[in-house]
This record gives C-alpha cells, structure tokens and sequence, in this order.
C-alpha cells in the first residue's frame, strides 16, 4: 500500500511539473507518466483517466494550500494577524512557482466543465472566505461577509496579475495592495 501511495504521490508531483512546463491542460497521461519515471498503464491504473488524474492533483494542492494556511495561523490570535497570515499565505512563494501557477490556472478552466473541479473550486472558495470572515467578524460585525467577498476578489485577481506576469514574479507587491486594501475597508468601519 505504501508503494502505491508513493506512485500516486509521484503522478501528481509530476503532473504539476507537466502542466507547468505545458502551461495547459493538453498533456497525456503517457507525458506525465515519463516524467514520473512509470508506464502510462500504471498512471491509468491508480487514476482511471486523465481527468481524475488532474482532480487528484488539484486535491493535493488544495491539501497542500489548507497545511500552508494553518501553519502560518498558528500562535496568531488577533484578527488582525489572522487576517495577514491568511492573506499573505496566498502570495507565498510556493504558489508562484511554476507548475502551481499552471495547476491554479488550469484548475479554473477546468471547473468549467467538469462538476467534481468545479465542486472543489467552490469547496476552496467557501474555506477561503470562512477563514477570512472568522477574523473580520469581531472588527467588522455585519460587514465581515462583504469585505470578506471584496478580499477574495482582490486576492484573486492580484495572484492572477502577477502570477501571469512571468518576466518579474514578486508577490511583494500583490501582498502590499491587499493588506492596504484591508486596512482602508477597516478605517472605513470607523469613519
């Protein structure tokens, strides 16, 4: 058993490798394979098809985002350090390297079509603005949820502005504007 989960875990490492190097979905299951170093059967074996293959990539990076995300909440206890912790989780430098950005990426796209991707996408959403509204709630009261859905939209299309912006990747900046974005929607409650 211990052997196939390590397969499994080298499919999915290798799947993220191949769709960042690919930038798309358009990758076989026999290019992913090589790069794990196993038989296109053995892929079809563990995963049944390509698709599920990238849904279990997609699993593995969310587990991976949700372990990032309590990490860097422990020891915090104030609002406003959970805030920072959960916010700057999301321009941490590991969901900027390459492959995560095309997973992302493409992980949208295909929760387009395919109700599982899509089941996940929202599932992530969901976590992402409870998190945010569990720490806006005793500065924000009735306005956690508004602001919560305003930090989520700037969070992803800042990530999506300066992951895409390959030529320079520093997610300085995108942390900067969203931290700032949460300190007007804070100073507003007050005036």
């Amino acid at each position: 058993m211990k052997a196939e989960q390590k397969r499994r875990q080298e499919l999915i490492a290798a799947t993220i490798r191949e769709i960042g190097a690919e930038g798309t979905l358009n990758v076989t299951v026999s290019q992913i394979a090589k790069r794990a170093g196993v038989s296109p059967g053995l892929a079809f074996h563990y995963f049944g098809d390509k698709e599920q293959l990238f849904l279990a990539t997609m699993r593995s990076i969310l587990r991976t985002y949700g372990a990032l995300i309590r990490a860097n909440l422990v020891g915090k206890t104030e609002p406003v350090e959970r805030l920072t912790a959960i916010l700057e989780t999301n321009f941490s430098p590991s969901q900027f390297e390459d492959g995560a950005v095309a997973a992302w990426l493409n992980f949208y796209v295909l929760a387009q079509t395919s109700p599982e991707a899509q089941r996940l996408l929202a599932l992530y959403h969901r976590r992402f603005h409870s998190n945010l509204v569990y720490s806006l709630r005793p500065l924000a009261g009735d306005a956690a949820h508004g602001i919560a859905e305003r930090l989520g939209g700037l969070v992803d299309g800042l990530y999506l502005r300066f992951a895409l912006n390959r030529s320079h990747v520093d997610p300085g900046p995108a942390v900067a504007q969203v931290l700032k974005a949460l300190e007007v929607e804070l100073s507003a409650l007050d005036g």
